[in-house]
């Protein structure tokens, strides 16, 4: 039987995967965003970290980046992105908000494309994350077609 391998000395430690504060627990979570969410100085940021958490979670198909100098969800396609100088309330921008499919009225909005969607409070997000997540999945679905 062979003797295990040890370890070399001089390797470089491994970065621990663990999620903190900031990182989602999806595999789909990109590094980029990560460190956005990292330099980040707003009121609203656990809460932002929130949307994003119940956003990558919604749906296995979305996946996020970097655009706009905010984070922004995409599948076939921009869903939305925060709006990161609102102070009072964490703001997605659905950049085709109008054309998904369904009853959403929590999107607010009366341009020919866009919609906005607002959370004030962890509560807000706890009471409307079906909401969130229906509009997720309805333009997942949209876009799969």
């Amino acid at each position: 039987m062979p003797a295990a391998k040890k370890p070399r000395k001089d390797a470089p430690a491994k970065k621990s995967s663990a999620p903190s504060r900031n990182r989602p627990r999806s595999a789909r979570s990109n590094p980029a965003v990560d460190r956005w969410f990292d330099a980040l100085d707003h009121p609203l940021k656990p809460l932002m970290v929130r949307v994003r958490r119940v956003i990558l979670a919604s749906d296995k198909r979305v996946s996020e980046s970097i655009k706009w100098s905010t984070p922004t969800f995409s599948y076939n396609g921009d869903i939305a992105s925060f709006i990161p100088k609102a102070k009072n309330f964490v703001s997605l921008l659905f950049h085709r908000g109008a054309e998904i499919p369904g009853n959403h009225p929590r999107l607010e909005g009366d341009s020919r494309l866009a919609r906005t969607m607002r959370f004030a409070s962890a509560d807000e997000l706890k009471k409307y994350t079906p909401d969130l997540q229906k509009v997720i999945r309805a333009w997942c679905n949209h876009k799969s077609t």
